[in-house]
């Protein structure tokens, strides 16, 4: 496996100085053969690198205990922390646009957030209106689909079932679980439940809180919230573990998710939860969002270069446990607009022909 040189190395000829102009991405793509000779593909086994080893420890802001941000996270930091020699730490946080605040303010080296969070966060809008926020990106990793979760004895199969029957003047709200206040999952399950028009109570909750809501209590026959929306990797194992107790549904959200794709711009995709994931009856249209894996402006050349060079020629041992990592792709993990790529990202990119 590449191991960094303990001492500093000259930066490769013909590549940006520092405070020079950067390379554009359409530079990068458009590199190929023209790239310098003996530069192997991403994936295949090299000797020792040149490049240098991190200086200090780092931090990696991760997601909610047991969400596949968290897991996910946590075995990338172990790699590179084994492949460094320094530790990478990673910090169970409340997801998305925590991690943002978190490495734009530097009080995180490292973090996972979804494309649409990146992008209000760059342009300073929603959840950072009070200004923009700069930060760079590694990589766009794998996707988020977005999970409407409910009871396998609810009666509803489409949001709109989650508004109170019309019929029944003493029928009560809904309630539902929306992800930790000011979370990826929050926005986007507002903007899902906005595009069907229901009228429910939410709750702003950790994935490990829903899970537990939604199960009954004591003699209760129901749980606490009747549905709850999750916007994470497939599977997320503390969903996936409903099957074994109460069991679940993941509601059809296809018209909203179409609604939403073709309406704001951010990165949505239509997508569909395959029925093998979580052992269901058969595949369930939703809208999937792009993680980027970011890192705060200043974070030095070395643990950039690194956590990319890991990323990558250690993919297959993150694969088995983590299926989310069959997903990383170098050719795509450069788009990552508007965020530029931090130099040593992009660096990383071109010298292994991407």
């Amino acid at each position: 496996m590449d191991r960094p040189r303990l001492f500093p190395s000259s930066r490769p000829s013909g590549l940006p100085e520092p405070g020079s102009a950067r390379m554009t991405r359409r530079g990068v793509l458009g590199l190929g053969a023209a790239a310098a000779s003996g530069v192997l593909l991403p994936g295949c086994a090299r000797g020792r690198a040149d490049e240098p080893a991190p200086a200090g420890p780092a931090v990696f802001a991760t997601g909610n205990a047991g969400g596949v941000y968290n897991t996910f996270g946590t075995a990338v930091s172990a790699l590179v922390s084994e492949v460094t020699g320094q530790e990478l730490k990673p910090i169970v946080t409340d997801g998305s646009v925590d991690n943002l605040f978190q490495v734009a303010g530097n009080k995180a080296d490292l973090g996972l957030c979804t494309s649409d969070s990146a992008l209000a966060a760059y342009e300073g809008t929603g959840a950072f209106a009070t200004g923009k926020r700069r930060f760079t990106a590694l990589a766009r990793v794998y996707d988020n689909y977005v999970h409407v979760v409910v009871p396998m004895a609810s009666k509803a199969t489409e949001l709109i079932h989650l508004n109170p029957n019309p019929d029944d003047p003493n029928a009560r709200k809904m309630v539902v679980g929306v992800g930790p206040k000011n979370s990826g999952t929050e926005i986007v399950a507002n903007k899902i439940l906005a595009a069907a028009g229901v009228d429910v109570i939410k709750r702003n909750m950790t994935l490990g809180e829903m899970v537990a809501a939604i199960q009954p209590r004591g003699q209760a026959t129901k749980g606490a919230l009747d549905a709850f929306v999750w916007s994470g990797g497939v599977p997320t194992l503390p969903i996936a573990n409903l099957q074994k107790t109460i069991g679940f549904r993941l509601l059809d959200i296809g018209k909203q998710a179409q609604a939403i794709a073709v309406q704001e711009f951010g990165g949505f995709v239509v997508s569909s939860v395959p029925p093998s994931q979580y052992g269901l009856a058969k595949s369930v249209p939703t809208l999937a969002v792009p993680n980027y894996l970011v890192a705060r402006p200043n974070l030095p050349d070395s643990w950039a270069w690194w956590t990319v060079n890991t990323l990558f020629r250690r993919q297959n041992d993150l694969i088995p446990d983590h299926p989310e990592a069959g997903a990383l792709d170098p050719r795509s993990a450069i788009a990552t607009m508007p965020v530029p790529l931090h130099p040593a990202a992009e660096r990383w990119y071109r010298q292994n022909h991407i």
